[in-house]
Parts: structure tokens; C-alpha cells; sequence
């Protein structure tokens, strides 16, 4: 075997400095680095007037270029055709190396390896979040590199090992991608009545005359109207539904909307309030995923502000939350824990009567296919993200509606399969991080060994 030599990053290296005045009618190239060792693209090409750095660089093909910010996150590599005369700012570097003693493949591969990672961490400096890279220490650092002969015979044992990992990654990411879809399916059919008709044949009079979902709605109905008439709640506006639930339902079920199951239908503050160090619990859409209620990470208020913001809008155990803005826009989950809270506008608040409805089926509802699909389209922007759910639409979604019992059923088994896909999912983790830790090994054996 050829023997190794320390070199150091200097000897392979060379800073390129192209200066290039930008003129405001001319049309430049930009790059972008992703960081995690992704790679070299094209960002996007803008005339120079839109361009307020003036004074640039220029990338050439071939270059090894980094993100003096960014290099300790990986985001450095290999600039490919595409990027050809691009331009960069000072915040990028682009480096001309010696192929005499080092392969472009060499380099390419070896900066995804902990060592180099290490490197640009120890060469940064500055404040957590603003570390730069100091070149002169960067370059001063050594490392073990073989003639290049050695190189293409280490990449090319190298690359046998990396395509059998990236297969492994592949069947990883599929088995994923069929767990979300197995996922889906499973709520879907559950608010079909696919999940539980085994269920309905087993327990016949427990869908049927007074048990029937028609019969609830009509208690439901008389229940609210009874609290209406009362003055304990208000009867709330709605807005027509744009569309219908598209399935044929069981004959033993009902079909209505979320108002006509719910006692409140509201949403937070829609002021900002103050926060402070330590108070009481302020929670917003971030305190909502799929099915978890999660309020440990959230604001503190003022009891001023607390009870400014909470006045009839009182969430208790058992009520359901519905996330009204951001990617996780329709995300439901029920309240778990009795914990007192105020929340903002970003999240809904739905009130059901329990005695008629289990609020976790309500959930499954939201969280659906069909729920999700309805929430995204229905925003006031057109459906993207930013978009709000606004309450008329949450009220006017119509629900697929069983029997309270056969409300329980879907719960608990969705419960059950879901607990059976979180496990799953784990174990696909797992897999996920041995890989990884397979690469990184295969990485240290080929390019971080000390031969010398």
C-alpha cells in the first residue's frame, strides 16, 4: 500500500479571487451551498440592478467553494457545470486545487466525513449562532491524503460501499413513505365506516332505534337549543360548506356539521399580548400536532393578560384544538391534561357535547384525509400555508357522525394501530441512524485513516 502523507489544507487549496463588477444591465448566475453535504446549485439568475453587492466573484466549474458561515453545517463542494461563471460574495470562498496530488472525487467525498466537519467547526469562531470561519486556521490544518493512484483505488471500494448504504437509505425512505400512506388510510377508513363494520355487525342494537346517529343528533339538537334559549351559550355563524363528505355513508350513520355537534366554536385573543418570564400558560398553534396536545413549550402572560384573553373562551379537558394557521394548518388534538391556559387566535377551539360525542373521534375527523384536504383548501389566501382557517369554514365542515359507541370503537382502534405505526416508525429510526453511522464509518475507514 502507498504510504500517506500529512499535508496541510494550504498545500491543496489556493484561494480563487475573480473580482467582477456588477453591472446593473447585465444578467448574472448566483449559486446556492446547502448545508449537510448537499451540494453545489444553481439559486437563480437576476439582472444586475436587482444585485446590491457590487463588487463579487467569480466561480468557475470544478471549484471546491464553501460558506464561510455555514461550512461547519457541511455547506461546502464541488461547483458543478451549471454554475460556471457565476458570481459569489466575499461570504463564499471558491478554491482552486492542485490535481496533481488531489482528485476533485477525493475532495468531494472526504469533506463529508466527521474530520472535515471537525475541522471547519474548530477553524470557526464568534458567537453561537454567528460563527465565521477563520480561513488562516482553516488552512493551517492537516490531513493525511494518499498519492492519487491510492485515491481512485480507495474511491473506487469506496463506491462499491456507498451504493449498497445508499440502497439501504432507499428501502428506509420507502418504508417511511408506506407508513404514512398506511397511516392515512387507516383514518381515512375510519371515518368511512370501513374500520369498524365488523364492529356494527357484532353490536346491532347499539346503532339502532334510540342508539341510531340520527337520534343523537336530534338530543344533540335539543340539548343546545334547551342551553340556547337558556342564554348559557350563543347560537354562533357559519358559512355554507364548499363541498361535501365524498363517500357513501353506513346506513346507521348520520351526516351533519361541526356547529351542529359543538356547544362553542371559537378561537383565542386576536391581541398579542405582552409576554413575560414566568406567568401563566399562553399557548398558540406550535402546542398542536396530529393527535398531541403538547403545551410544555409555550409563552408566559401576565394574570392580567390571562384573564383578558380567556374571558368565555375557557378550554378545558376533553375540548378539541385546531391549529387555523402555518404549515401544520387543520392539525387537531384533544385537550388531555387539566391544565389552565389562555391561547392565541392561531388556534380554534371546539366545544362538543360530551354526553353525545367523543371528542377524540372529532380528532380523527379533523386529522383525516378528508380533514386535512378541507382545512388547506379553505384558506383565505387560496390554500397555501399561510392562509387562515377561518372559524365559519371549521363550523361548516361536515362531520361523518356513528353512534357514540361506535365513536368509542373507531377510537380505540385507530389508537391501537396508530400506537402499532409509532412503533414502527421507530424501528425505521433506528435503521435510519445505524445507516448513517454506517457511512460515517465507511467515510473514517477509506478517507480518515492516519496511514502515516
Amino acid at each position: 500500500m502507498a504510504e500517506w502523507k500529512r499535508v496541510k489544507i494550504s498545500d491543496i487549496l489556493n484561494r480563487s479571487r475573480i473580482p467582477v463588477d456588477i453591472r446593473n444591465d447585465h444578467t448574472y448566475k448566483r449559486v446556492t451551498i446547502r448545508i449537510n453535504h448537499k451540494g453545489v446549485s444553481l439559486r437563480d439568475e437576476a439582472i444586475g440592478k436587482k444585485i446590491g453587492t457590487k463588487k463579487q466573484f467569480v466561480l468557475k466549474s470544478g471549484q471546491f467553494i464553501l460558506s464561510k458561515i455555514d461550512a461547519r453545517y457541511g455547506a461546502f463542494g464541488i461547483a458543478p457545470p451549471e454554475v460556471d461563471g457565476a458570481i459569489i460574495t466575499g461570504n463564499f470562498w471558491a478554491y482552486d486545487f492542485d490535481r496533481t496530488i488531489v482528485t476533485a472525487e477525493w475532495i468531494n467525498n472526504y469533506t463529508n466525513s466527521t474530520a472535515f466537519y471537525d475541522i471547519c467547526e474548530r477553524a470557526s469562531s464568534g458567537i453561537t449562532h454567528r460563527k465565521y470561519l477563520d480561513e488562516k486556521i482553516f488552512l493551517n490544518h492537516e490531513l493525511s491524503l494518499p498519492p492519487v493512484e491510492e485515491q481512485h483505488n480507495i474511491l473506487q471500494k469506496f463506491d462499491r460501499q456507498k451504493q449498497l448504504i445508499v440502497g439501504l437509505y432507499s428501502l428506509i425512505a420507502k418504508d417511511a413513505a408506506n407508513l404514512a400512506k398506511l397511516r392515512q388510510t387507516l383514518l381515512q377508513e375510519a371515518i368511512e365506516g370501513k374500520l369498524t363494520a365488523d364492529w356494527r355487525k357484532q353490536n346491532p342494537k347499539l346503532i339502532s332505534s334510540d342508539n341510531h346517529a340520527s337520534k343523537l343528533l336530534e338530543k344533540i339538537r335539543t340539548e343546545k337549543d334547551r342551553l340556547i334559549s337558556g342564554g348559557r351559550i350563543r347560537r354562533e355563524e357559519t358559512q355554507e360548506p364548499t363541498y361535501s363528505f365524498p363517500i357513501s355513508l353506513p346506513d346507521e350513520w348520520a351526516s351533519c356539521r361541526v356547529i351542529d355537534i359543538s356547544k362553542q366554536v371559537t378561537d383565542g385573543t386576536h391581541q398579542t399580548p405582552t409576554y413575560v418570564k414566568d406567568g401563566m400558560t399562553f399557548l398558540s398553534a406550535q402546542n398542536v400536532k396530529p393527535f398531541r396536545f403538547i403545551p410544555e413549550n409555550h409563552q408566559f402572560v401576565s394574570k392580567h393578560a390571562f384573564e383578558a384573553c380567556r374571558k368565555s373562551k375557557v378550554p378545558e379537558k376533553g375540548d378539541l384544538l385546531v391549529a387555523r394557521v402555518g404549515a401544520g394548518i387543520g392539525e387537531a388534538a384533544v385537550i388531555d391534561q387539566d391544565i389552565e391556559f389562555a391561547f392565541y387566535v392561531s388556534l380554534g377551539l371546539i366545544k362538543v357535547f360530551n354526553q353525545f360525542t367523543d371528542s377524540r373521534y372529532l380528532a380523527i375527523v379533523f386529522n383525516s384525509p378528508y380533514g386535512v384536504s378541507y382545512s388547506k383548501g379553505n384558506t383565505s389566501s387560496g390554500g397555501t400555508s399561510a392562509g387562515n382557517y377561518n372559524l365559519g369554514r371549521i363550523r361548516a365542515l361536515e362531520i361523518p357522525f356513528p353512534s357514540l359507541m361506535e365513536q368509542r370503537a373507531i377510537v380505540e382502534r385507530v389508537e391501537h394501530f396508530l400506537n402499532i405505526i409509532k412503533e414502527l416508525n421507530s424501528q425505521i429510526t433506528e435503521r435510519k441512524d445505524k445507516s448513517e453511522l454506517l457511512m460515517q464509518s465507511v467515510l473514517r475507514e477509506a478517507f480518515e485513516h492516519n496511514h502515516v
